[in-house]
């Protein structure tokens, strides 16, 4: 048989996945190092892998680190790709509903990735994000609800990292005490808001995570406008329907994971 020669380009960029598997993160340099290449080949490298979602480059601190897709490179289909194919049909009923936006995200690095979105289909939608878009974890309400209800550890090591950031949106990250307190008054409360205005119009969010035991899946969040309906009225009227999608959600979700176990429990045991 014919040999064939491997693509010397592709077996380049496993060896840097490789890399960043190994590490919590690493710069251009330490990947050209580790694979010996110049630093210039490893650039394109690495971002041709965050062009094709499997690497991105944190603001934070400048490291390369590797996206949820390399995990569900191993499982076939990864959680967070689950949970957005399993909430799709929930959001969009919720929509119907309500007739405001609604989106679920997930965390991505150290923002929160729109997984799904209604707002093409919600008439009263002041903005148009698909999915793929990237919401701050410190200044929007997705990433306040996600951040608030994720394990301790996990929390304070996202905070590390945008604490060491030089953007705007990540500045609260540096005021310790008053994150902290603002994360406790939202976990005792079991949702959050954020308000900003575009085009001289305030716009409310508020978010709920979507739990399964003690881990958060996503975060669900519904937009309003302020003039439309202020932020109190908001959650009066949306903070119920919005924990029961959210807990629909969650329970579909772990009802698939035990048939997805129980179907494979006989291979394992094979």
């Amino acid at each position: 048989m014919e040999s064939t020669r491997p693509i010397r380009a592709l077996m380049r960029g496993l060896d840097a996945l490789t890399v960043l598997n190994l590490r919590d993160g690493a710069t251009v340099s330490e990947v050209a190092q580790e694979i010996r290449l110049p630093r210039t080949t490893v650039y394109r490298i690495l971002e041709t892998l965050c062009s094709a979602g499997f690497v991105f480059r944190d603001a934070a601190d400048d490291r390369y680190r590797l996206t949820i897709l390399v995990r569900g490179l191993s499982h076939g289909f990864d959680d967070e790709a689950w949970v957005t194919q399993i909430a799709k049909p929930f959001i969009h009923e919720l929509c119907g509903d309500v007739v405001w936006p609604v989106s679920i995200a997930t965390l991505s690095g150290t923002t929160m990735l729109v997984r799904e979105s209604t707002d093409h289909s919600s008439p009263l939608a002041t903005e148009r994000n698909s999915a793929g878009f990237r919401a701050p974890l410190l200044t929007t309400a997705t990433g306040r609800a996600y951040l608030a209800h994720s394990p301790a550890t996990q929390r304070d090591t996202l905070i590390d990292i945008l604490s060491r950031s030089n953007k705007e949106e990540d500045r609260l990250a540096r005021a310790r005490v008053d994150l902290q307190r603002l994360l406790a008054e939202i976990r005792t409360a079991g949702y959050a808001t954020a308000t900003r205005t575009r085009r001289l119009v305030e716009e409310h969010s508020l978010s709920v995570p979507v739990l399964l035991h003690d881990r958060v899946l996503a975060s669900l969040t519904v937009r309003f406008t302020g003039p439309a309906l202020p932020l109190k009225s908001g959650v009066e009227r949306f903070l119920p329907k919005l924990r029961q999608c959210a807990a629909q959600i969650s329970t579909q979700f772990s009802e698939q994971q035990a048939e997805a176990r129980i179907k494979g429990a006989p291979e394992a045991a094979a």
